[in-house]
């Protein structure tokens, strides 16, 4: 598949190169007029000059501008926190089901670290939520949802796409029947 890709991504460049090509050099050409007939007259004689270098300032101001703005709303989207993205329009919740698998298998890394759990949701920035009244009503719509002896994990995020909260809700329990 990669070749396949490889070869779509060399053509669509091929007929996008074809197509510019034209437009690249009838602006070449003008600019390459322009500039002559600024020679031949004189930078200072020319009653096109100065409107010429306004005009190349104004589109480099501008495209600075551009740029700058970018760079400034990126960094304002961030909260500060050490592995924020600055996300633009980031979901404002997650909904994790984990199976029976999924959660022993994190219970039995976090059992070493003293305070496991609570220290990695700490670490990233989550916390319990309370919500009031709607609690319970949401912890029922996410009970339906979990799996047996699993769990639903609710993430709320910010708009920069880092966690503020989370509500965890297990699942029905699964009694096991020991075979004789």
């Amino acid at each position: 598949m990669a070749a396949v890709d490889a070869v779509a991504l060399l053509a669509v460049v091929s007929a996008l190169a074809f197509l510019v090509t034209p437009y690249v050099r009838m602006v070449a050409a003008e600019v390459g007029g322009l500039v002559s007939d600024l020679d031949a007259a004189g930078v200072a004689s020319s009653y096109y000059a100065p409107f010429a270098a306004a005009g190349a300032g104004a589109a480099i101001a501008a495209v600075a501008g551009v740029v700058a703005w970018d760079a400034v709303g990126h960094r304002a989207r961030r909260c500060g926190k050490p592995r924020c993205r600055g996300l633009r329009k980031a979901v404002e919740f997650d909904i994790q089901l984990e199976t029976e698998e999924c959660v022993r298998g994190q219970q039995q890394r976090l059992l070493p670290l003293p305070g496991g759990r609570a220290a990695l949701l700490a670490a990233a920035g989550a916390r319990p939520v309370q919500l009031g009244d709607a609690h319970r009503e949401l912890e029922a719509e996410l009970r339906k949802m979990a799996p047996p002896n699993g769990r639903t994990v609710l993430i709320f995020r910010s708009p920069c796409g880092c966690p503020k909260g989370r509500m965890e809700v297990w699942g029905a329990k699964k009694v096991r029947r020991i075979k004789k």
